[in-house]
């Protein structure tokens, strides 16, 4: 699943791949910005984690999990 995540006075946006659900995607972004440590976390499809301050998150977007299409087809 792509998420794009807009993060307040930077240029560009952080486009992740991750293997978490959209409800999943969701519920750690409701617990950021009323838990306790403030942070947003999210692990991409390879293990790595991306942290970012809550009070920085411009926007969240969650995209449609989408099966990635080989060879050529007809259009």
């Amino acid at each position: 699943m792509e998420v794009k995540i807009g993060v307040q006075n930077a240029p560009r946006e952080i486009v992740v791949e991750s293997s978490q659900t959209a409800d999943e995607v969701e519920s750690a972004i409701a617990k950021a910005l009323e838990g306790p440590t403030k942070l947003f976390t999210l692990t991409d499809e390879h293990g790595r984690r991306i942290i970012v301050p809550a009070e920085r998150l411009a926007y969240v977007e969650i995209g449609e999990q989408a099966a990635r299409k080989v060879g050529f087809g007809t259009l």
